[in-house]
């Protein structure tokens, strides 16, 4: 075996979905100029004006196509930033493909989550709703935080993206509430207060309030406040570009080769 061949060996092939869209374009520049990936397919929803061109615009001689199980042959990991629906449908062709995936799809319900979960008996699957390494964190420090400080402060849950998005709250502010409500223990559908209008009484200590802000082209905000009696604590998180949940992803793709079956989260590719 040459050097060349071992090279090639190691190289982990990626298939994308969404490949027109804005992630995927970002998914598929980020692969591009990293050595130890290639790109190998690419799909895009039928009907898409993207659907028979080259996924590099001229430079990978890969055509993007409207057949996901075209687009995976060959591949190692799949990669998803899409609809909720679109990522259901590209998870059970993997799942058929025995292709490893990666998601970053947030707005996916009670349902769709356990079907993810019942293809991750067959593959496995990264799903998380944010994949920057930043919020990994945050996620851990806001569990630890509502720990520590228990029922003694209040907490307020705020999120800000771009005025395109169509799901809210987002699919991090979701899962923050989560973690927050199970460090207090909490019974999250009980205490979640999506939104204040009119006079709706005093606070009470339990609830847990979870708001969203869109305007402009705001990338990614969420600020966890805990509320005391005469001071006030704020973990800030801040996406500048959309190129770290890129990052996150394909570190995922990367770690996610050759792990056995099982639903995985950032937490996992990270370590943490």
């Amino acid at each position: 075996m040459t050097p060349s061949d071992i090279i090639t060996s190691n190289v982990i092939n990626i298939a994308v979905t969404g490949a027109a869209g804005r992630m995927g374009k970002m998914v598929i520049g980020a692969i591009y100029g990293d050595d130890l990936l290639k790109l190998s397919g690419a799909a895009e929803a039928p009907g898409n004006p993207a659907i028979g061109t080259d996924a590099g615009a001229g430079e990978l001689g890969v055509l993007i196509t409207d057949d996901i199980k075209t687009a995976i042959d060959g591949a190692d990991v799949l990669i998803d930033f899409s609809t909720p629906e679109s990522t259901l449908k590209a998870v059970s062709i993997a799942a058929d493909k025995k292709v490893a995936f990666v998601t970053g799809t947030t707005g996916i319900d009670e349902d769709g989550a356990a079907e993810i979960k019942k293809k991750s008996e067959t593959i496995p699957i990264v799903m998380a709703p944010n994949m920057s390494m930043g919020v990994t964190l945050l996620f851990k420090l806001a569990g630890e935080v509502a720990e520590l400080l228990g029922d003694d402060f209040d907490v307020e849950i705020v999120e800000a993206h771009h005025n395109q998005k169509v799901d809210a709250p987002s699919g991090t502010a979701k899962r923050l509430f989560e973690i927050i409500s199970r460090a207090l223990k909490r019974n999250a559908k009980e205490v979640g207060v999506y939104g204040r209008e009119g006079a709706v009484g005093r606070r009470t200590g339990k609830e847990i309030g979870v708001f969203a802000v869109r305007a402009g082209d705001i990338v990614g905000e969420h600020t966890v406040i805990f509320g005391g009696i005469g001071e006030r604590l704020e973990i800030v998180h801040r996406a500048h570009s959309r190129m770290t949940f890129v990052k996150g992803a394909l570190r995922a793709s990367k770690w996610i080769k050759g792990k056995p079956p099982g639903l995985y989260n950032m937490n996992d590719v990270l370590g943490i």
